[in-house]
């Protein structure tokens, strides 16, 4: 049986889910006439201030926290927005950004020589069948600039994933507002360069009421409390053991999307979304969170080893590489 860390654990990750799945309902509903990257911009904004000005800094090095930032906020983010505007659907757009799952596993296999177990590659197959079939049952036909776009999305979050929980930091919170920073400004530069001042301008003028309740969610619900909680669990535990759970985002997405935008789900998507759910089920089933297994995963880097049967601590700062940044400044 599992112990009342991995049950908490568990029952947290299935609560990201939830928010993630139904935050692509949130952004098609509220960006409207509004430039996908300016959107994007007013998002990580509403991330930054107030929280950066509330939490110290994470206690890793700069260079951690502006990689998180680049590559699971301002890369995902950007190419997510933009996919969407470029006619991918919420309910498809949350299925395909799982490639992530499978991505993440094979770089944190790769790069920190974390090998997921027998049950987590027969449940991340499982979850890859049902994306399969889901895709399969929507039937009707997608740009591929906004599919690869999606894709590319993926890519950005997976290599985000391996960067977060290479890094350790326990505070999942902090790692997400103070990388963040590194956000709105690219984009709004970004922006004028993609849709030109012109279209900037009115689309200031077009963030109306919508616009503003749908950043409110975004960043409140999906950036802070989800990826607060997604960094937490990363840094404490193998990537093979949190990221199966993100495979209920889709389910999420495409219920959501029924029941808000009229996007009438398929047989197809209904019997691969049970699926999806079933390959959760079953990498989780032997997931120990916390004090639950013993296990010290090596660090390619040689600075530390992490055991799950202690608290993650901060790996010592090495010469020239500050291991806790001052507060000021970012």
């Amino acid at each position: 049986m599992l112990d009342d860390v991995s049950r908490r654990d568990q029952s947290l990750a299935a609560l990201v889910a939830a928010i993630w799945g139904f935050n692509f309902v949130v952004i098609d509903w509220g960006m409207g006439e509004v430039p996908p990257l300016l959107f994007l911009a007013a998002r990580f904004l509403a991330v930054v201030v107030p929280a950066v000005f509330l939490l110290d800094p994470p206690p890793v090095p700069w260079r951690t926290v502006a990689a998180v930032g680049t590559f699971m906020s301002l890369g995902q983010f950007a190419f997510l927005y933009v996919a969407m505007d470029a006619g991918m659907p919420p309910g498809l757009a949350g299925l395909v950004l799982q490639a992530q799952v499978v991505l993440t596993i094979v770089l944190a296999a790769a790069v920190l020589r974390e090998r997921p177990t027998g049950p987590q590659v027969a449940g991340v197959v499982l979850g890859v069948l049902g994306l399969v079939v889901v895709g399969l049952g929507r039937g009707g036909h997608v740009p591929a600039v906004a599919l690869l776009l999606c894709l590319t999305a993926a890519l950005m979050w997976a290599i985000g994933n391996v960067v977060s929980r290479a890094s350790g930091a326990t505070g999942g919170l902090s790692l997400t507002v103070w990388s963040a920073l590194v956000v709105p400004v690219p984009l709004v530069l970004l922006s004028l360069v993609v849709d030109g001042p012109a279209a900037v301008v009115d689309g200031i003028g077009a963030f109306g009421w919508r616009a503003a309740v749908s950043t409110l969610y975004t960043a409140g619900l999906a950036s802070l409390v989800g990826y607060g909680i997604f960094n937490t669990l990363l840094s404490r535990n193998p990537s093979a053991a949190v990221v199966p759970w993100i495979l209920l985002v889709p389910p999420v997405a495409i219920g959501s999307a029924w029941a808000l935008l009229d996007e009438v789900p398929s047989t197809g998507e209904l019997v691969g979304g049970a699926v999806l759910v079933l390959g959760v089920a079953v990498s989780a089933r032997p997931m120990r969170f916390g004090r639950g297994q013993a296990e010290s995963a090596t660090r390619t880097d040689g600075v530390r080893e992490v055991s799950d049967q202690t608290p993650c601590t901060p790996a010592p700062s090495r010469p020239g590489s500050p291991g806790r940044p001052a507060p000021a400044g970012r």
